[in-house]
């Protein structure tokens, strides 16, 4: 059996959010995407959607990033379940976290949305919160700032330093969870 993975990376459409703490789903699949040598393509299900290998003789990957804002990503993961006739198992959606620290990627299945618009609107879509999460750590707004403006504001010039590493050690946990599973990938991602 080689059914691939779908790998969603949330984020919102357009140059203006590009560089947002909101989009850092959609930065790791653009650094797997770059990996697995694969460009991103319109598809009929409202994602852009790049497909590759994870390595030579890997598991297939689906990178998919809904065209949709980020509260409403539920319905085009849906449909991409549907496309690829793939269940809820076979996800990894990748996502900012207020409630991890910056630069830390941790790596959980199933559970509730933790008050993200983008889970929620999954787990509705999907029917179910029984799938893998690549959480990418964006820490707490400072002061008084509302988390909404918070994530919708660009990394500031210290974290850009570290950005490319904490890109990098997400795509690695997409990668070893595809190969391994997430038992083996919390094992290197918990402990470091």
């Amino acid at each position: 059996m080689d059914d691939p993975w779908l790998v969603v990376g949330l984020g919102n459409p357009g140059a203006g959010y590009s560089g947002n703490r909101h989009n850092v789903g959609q930065m790791v699949l653009a650094t797997l995407a770059d990996r697995i040598d694969a460009r991103f393509k319109t598809h009929r299900t409202n994602a852009a959607v790049a497909e590759g290998r994870s390595y030579p003789a890997g598991p297939r990957l689906v990178l998919a990033k809904p065209n949709t804002f980020m509260n409403v990503s539920g319905g085009p993961v849906a449909e991409l379940l549907g496309f690829y006739s793939l269940e809820p198992d076979r996800l990894i959606v990748v996502h900012d976290e207020l409630d991890i620290p910056y630069d830390t990627v941790r790596l959980k299945r199933g559970g509730g949305h933790g008050g993200h618009n983008g889970i929620r609107d999954i787990i509705a879509a999907v029917g179910t919160g029984d799938f893998t999460r690549v959480r990418v750590g964006i820490g707490r707004p400072p002061g008084r700032m509302p988390a909404a403006d918070f994530v919708l504001k660009d990394f500031g010039s210290t974290e850009r330093e570290t950005l490319p590493n904490l890109l990098e050690d997400a795509a690695d946990a997409v990668q070893q969870i595809a190969a391994e599973g997430l038992a083996a990938a919390q094992l290197k991602f918990h402990t470091s």
